[in-house]
């Protein structure tokens, strides 16, 4: 995850717009970003799927105040409050977006280019605040840091290294208007988190034993789930600060 995924996008650029700080084509050029198309299915009152346009705008009707992401992991939930269905679509998926004032969440399926945002019931959610996952994150990145230090990381996978010791190196990200700037900054330290633990994945760098691996994957535990609450809480106005 080195840039902002489907949820991340629709959640900060729709929430934009539903606000009054992003105009309807620059909405969607965002979110589509290089993908081919994205549009929704299963909408109230819609047969068959709806454009990005037609979908935000009968959300809007129904009473849509802003849409938050959610990224979970198996054993995490982060940003989902139910109901089952949804939870586990969304586990499946990996992200998806509640939209407040509605009841209804969406759970994006890629389709070779093309991502269709399917919509189900979605339950009020309990979230990280912003700061809460601030200073999860600043905690998980120091402590994952010195047991990979311990394990050796310089040595078996030398670009994670590399990447702990400049973490204020990172890609700039985009973001309307109406985005609080410290949600911008925690959501880019949020994907950094999560390539770095995504690198350090990739294989077992070397490892000699079954041991050694599972040392390797437990210290990067805390850093996903701290970087996955992270880019939840950034992307869901329910918990953004005030101003």
């Amino acid at each position: 995850m080195t840039t902002l995924p489907p949820a991340a996008r629709l959640a900060w650029w729709a929430t934009a717009w539903l606000q009054g700080y992003a105009v309807t084509d620059l909405v969607i050029d965002a979110v589509v970003d290089g993908d081919a198309t994205h549009v929704m299915a299963r909408l109230p009152g819609i047969e068959g799927t709806a454009t990005l346009v037609e979908g935000l705008a009968l959300l809007r009707r129904l009473g849509a105040t802003g849409l938050g992401g959610a990224f979970p992991a198996e054993g995490d939930p982060v940003g989902l409050g139910g109901p089952r269905p949804f939870n586990a679509d969304a586990l499946e998926a990996g992200e998806a977006v509640v939209v407040s004032g509605t009841g209804l969440g969406l759970v994006p399926q890629r389709t070779g280019a093309a991502v269709i945002w399917t919509a189900q019931p979605a339950e009020r959610r309990q979230l990280p605040d912003v700061g809460e996952a601030d200073r999860a994150l600043r905690a998980a990145l120091l402590a994952s840091a010195d047991a990979l230090a311990d394990l050796d990381v310089a040595r078996w996978r030398p670009e994670v290294a590399d990447r702990l010791m400049d973490l204020r190196h990172r890609e700039p990200l985009t973001a309307p208007d109406g985005i609080p700037p410290r949600c911008v900054d925690l959501a880019s330290r949020g994907l950094q988190a999560a390539g770095i633990v995504e690198l350090a994945l990739e294989d077992d760098g070397g490892a000699i034993s079954a041991t050694e691996v599972e040392r390797r994957r437990a210290a990067l535990v805390p850093l996903d789930r701290a970087g996955r609450a992270a880019l939840t809480a950034a992307c869901s106005p329910e918990v953004w600060p005030p101003g």
